[in-house]
């Protein structure tokens, strides 16, 4: 949520945990260095609160915390509500997609080329991803 960047993300035709969440878990602890205690959020989904996800996440020794949304309140998981708003809206509704392999590539060029990297985010100051790690980064230099 720091930055805004999407960092694992599935696509699936059903809801099992394992091709939607672990999927996307995977992808982004790929991405992630553990250096620091990280804290996993989401909404109260079943995928979530699944024994096999909840495991998943306690292999990592406490170094991974999960939270979850209070039940009924939406406003909890307000950045993932927006960032799914933004990609329908913004991608998926204007596309007609015949095969699941087209959607997932259009999908995947849309959150890594567009959305992780050119679009202006206003909570980042209207500044890109990259601009915004960038400051970060020579902030910190600079300390």
């Amino acid at each position: 949520m720091f930055n805004r960047k999407v960092v694992g993300w599935a696509l699936s035709d059903n809801l099992s945990t394992e091709d939607t969440i672990i999927k996307a878990w995977h992808m982004a602890i790929k991405k992630a260095t553990l250096t620091q205690d990280l804290i996993f959020h989401s909404d109260r989904g079943i995928q979530y609160a699944s024994h096999k996800f909840t495991s998943l996440i306690k292999s990592y020794d406490g170094l991974v915390n999960q939270s979850m949304s209070r039940k009924g309140n939406c406003w909890d998981n307000a950045v993932a509500e927006s960032f799914f708003k933004s990609l329908k809206v913004e991608w998926v509704y204007r596309h007609n997609y015949r095969l699941r392999s087209e959607a997932e590539l259009s999908i995947f060029g849309w959150i890594e080329t567009w959305y992780n990297n050119k679009r202006r985010h206003s909570f980042l100051g209207n500044k890109t991803i990259r601009e915004f790690e960038l400051d970060m980064y020579n902030q910190k230099l600079a300390a």
